[in-house]
């Protein structure tokens, strides 16, 4: 497996280029994206061809997350005679949330298959497993593992847990395996998280990092004005020295 960052941004942001959430998982021809936050579109269609995805999954509706299933959407239905469509994984009000955006009753069946995402669910799409659980965030937000799932009596492969926007770590235990690289929002960097925002800091995600036993933590999501040094000097200590580095858009990974 493959880990291509398309984008790692928060809602708001001063960094120049940054966009929102968005990270490609290929292993072989499967190619499965983790959110299309906003502006990652373009980013996107210069790392693949957009309708060669194999499923795009939606941790949760901010538009951070979504909203550029929007030029997706454009894309597939302009884009090529007859349009193309591709199936989405996603929390169940995904279709009226866009709908309602555009004003368009039927703007998101167009082009995408939405399928509602559920706690414990797993999909086999190609030659990769997601499994999703339920996080606290909004009402209806999922972290992802992405793996390749074993043949018989072979060991299972190392994965990808993806957070999403998580405000409680201990809601991504579940999903970890040992040796699963963790990929975390890390928003409010050293800290404090201020109350009723439901997110998570560096202690947190380090911690549970070390609990776990991954073997690396990705972190991704930090807000303005946060130290970015001292964010992964303070993972790396939370986490008993378990490697930990903010990622970019561009950034590539093996997963192994």
């Amino acid at each position: 497996m493959r880990l291509s960052v398309i984008g790692a941004g928060p809602a708001y942001t001063d960094r120049p280029g940054a966009v929102g959430s968005s990270y490609l998982i290929t292993a072989g021809p499967t190619a499965i994206l983790l959110d299309l936050g906003q502006g990652t579109f373009a980013n996107l269609a210069g790392t693949l061809e957009p309708s060669s995805l194999s499923a795009i999954a939606i941790s949760h509706l901010h538009p951070d997350h979504f909203i550029d299933l929007v030029p997706l959407r454009h894309y597939l239905r302009y884009e090529f005679e007859p349009p193309r469509r591709l199936p989405v994984l996603a929390p169940a009000a995904l279709p009226d949330r866009l709908d309602a955006l555009l004003g368009e009753p039927g703007f998101s069946a167009d082009a995408l298959d939405v399928t509602a995402l559920a706690d414990g669910q797993v999909h086999e799409i190609g030659g990769l497993r997601l499994e999703a659980r339920r996080v606290t965030h909004t009402a209806d937000s999922y972290a992802f593992r992405v793996s390749v799932p074993a043949a018989a009596g072979e060991t299972a492969a190392p994965g990808l847990v993806y957070s999403g926007d998580c405000g409680r770590a201990a809601d991504l235990r579940s999903l970890i395996q040992p040796g699963d690289v963790l990929l975390a929002e890390v928003s409010f960097g050293l800290g404090p998280i201020p109350a009723g925002a439901f997110h998570l800091d560096a202690k947190d995600v380090g911690a549970l990092a070390a609990q776990s036993g991954v073997r690396r933590v990705l972190l991704t999501h930090l807000l303005s004005g946060r130290d970015r040094p001292a964010t992964e000097a303070a993972t790396i200590k939370a986490g008993g020295g378990i490697p930990a580095r903010l990622v970019d858009p561009g950034d590539r990974f093996e997963l192994g």
